[in-house]
């Protein structure tokens, strides 16, 4: 079960990413705050295709959209991995910690 959760001010998204649930990721996270400078943590993530970078992509939109910061931090290395296939890697804030 994938899950985003807002703790300690950040997001914790945890489970897989993938095309049959990133919908649903999408819009469990449309109902938590975005506070400014948020922080989304992925380390939890497992697995992931190419509707998890969609997704962090609409996060980075989110927030841009709101004059807000967003950073992501503990990306799966496959999902690093899919951002510099597709060339998309200057358009996501990452963190490392």
């Amino acid at each position: 079960m994938t899950s985003v959760i807002l703790q300690d001010g950040k997001w914790q998204v945890s489970g897989d990413i993938l095309m049959d649930n990133a919908n649903a990721v999408l819009n469990d996270s449309r109902a938590l705050d975005m506070p400014d400078n948020l922080s989304i943590d992925l380390s939890a993530v497992a697995s992931v295709d190419t509707a998890a970078l969609s997704l962090v992509m609409e996060w980075q939109r989110r927030a841009n959209t709101s004059g807000q910061q967003v950073s992501f931090v503990n990306l799966p290395e496959s999902l690093v991995s899919l951002a510099a296939l597709y060339g998309v890697t200057d358009f996501i804030s990452v963190h490392t910690h």
